[in-house]
């Protein structure tokens, strides 16, 4: 069982979540917590074996982020599409992908969703509507609401998703793609997880409002700021925006508050390098999103503690299984180097 809970929230607070807590089927409720722990344990796996040095690629780990991820993607279909960014474990895991090709591509093996040749900040698995990852910030943006602009010319019900960070949000290519999507009012959500750090640099240092949401409404847009660490607020947000999208009402903006508890890349903390605060990281670890729902669940009936030890237990046998796959799993031959990197 996960145990570490969340600091306990004032009583109006409580009471609103509370409510908002059962408009929701138990199902989806177990649903919710069983993504956002597949996620951390997944995270948690890397952490653990990063230092053996097999895995040759960066990684940047959500931990602390998962209720973004889980929320928004209950309320995604399979034929709808996600683009990420450089820290796109989770949102992968949560839309669909496979734990064992996700752990394959990070040891570089052929068997990877990417075939070896991607890594962590590349990931593609386009039977789960994973089109393609871009490292580069704010990279995936225009690339979803290109997306988006397909779907509706072809008369689809897909819609698209695009996760990014409170500094892509600084790129022109948000203003302009977002003007994009308004204008021809393209079924794409935009998910803004605002951690407040880019790499190592606070968002006071960089914006002078701070009110990424706000911004939707020079283009005669929704935007909407919640907790994203309490993963009902994500799956309603993501729900709202999903329905808006499927009816041609154009794209939504999010934007979660959250926190990453490890460092911007690699299994380390930032405060051990004196780029964070400890006292910082130690606040929003109260406020952990796994623990906080976890609480709700126990008190509430939905699951007990047999039904909590159950669940980490199965996901953790997923997990062993997908290092054991990845470990065993050929490297790609020489003869592949130029194969599946460019357009025929």
């Amino acid at each position: 069982m996960y145990t570490l809970n969340a600091m306990p929230a004032i009583k109006t607070q409580k009471k609103a979540a509370e409510k908002e807590a059962s408009v929701y089927s138990s199902a989806l409720q177990i649903q919710l917590y069983t993504a956002m722990l597949r996620i951390r344990l997944f995270e948690e796996k890397i952490v653990a074996l990063y230092p053996e040095q097999e895995m040759k690629c960066p990684v940047h780990l959500c931990i602390g982020q998962e209720a973004i991820a889980a929320g928004i993607c209950a309320n995604l279909e399979k034929r709808d599409y996600v683009f990420s960014n450089h820290r796109g474990h989770g949102h992968s895991l949560a839309k669909g992908a496979g734990m064992k090709p996700l752990m394959a591509e990070f040891y570089g093996k052929a068997t990877g969703c990417s075939k070896g040749k991607g890594g962590s900040m590349h990931i593609v698995d386009v039977p789960n509507g994973l089109l393609g990852t871009s490292a580069i910030v704010g990279g995936g943006i225009p690339m979803a609401v290109g997306s988006a602009l397909a779907s509706k010319i072809r008369g689809e019900q897909s819609i698209t998703a695009v996760f990014f960070g409170d500094g892509a949000f600084e790129e022109g290519a948000f203003y302009e793609s977002f003007n994009f999507a308004a204008l021809k009012r393209l079924p794409v959500i935009f998910v803004c997880e605002n951690n407040f750090y880019a790499t190592n640099s606070h968002q006071r240092a960089r914006q002078f409002a701070c009110k990424i949401s706000s911004s939707a409404v020079a283009f005669d847009a929704p935007g909407v700021c919640i907790d994203g660490n309490d993963v009902l607020s994500a799956y309603k947000a993501g729900k709202d925006a999903a329905q808006r999208a499927r009816n041609n009402g154009g794209p939504t903006l999010i934007e979660a508050t959250t926190y990453r508890w490890k460092g911007h890349v690699g299994p380390d903390t930032d405060h051990e390098k004196g780029c964070r605060p400890k006292d910082e990281l130690l606040e929003w670890v109260k406020k952990c999103p796994i623990g906080r729902f976890e609480k709700h669940l126990l008190e509430t009936g939905i699951l007990d503690a047999n039904a909590l030890i159950a669940i980490t237990g199965e996901i953790n046998s997923e997990v062993d299984d997908a290092v054991k796959f990845a470990k065993e799993s050929p490297y790609p031959d020489v003869s592949e180097l130029l194969t599946q990197v460019y357009s025929d």
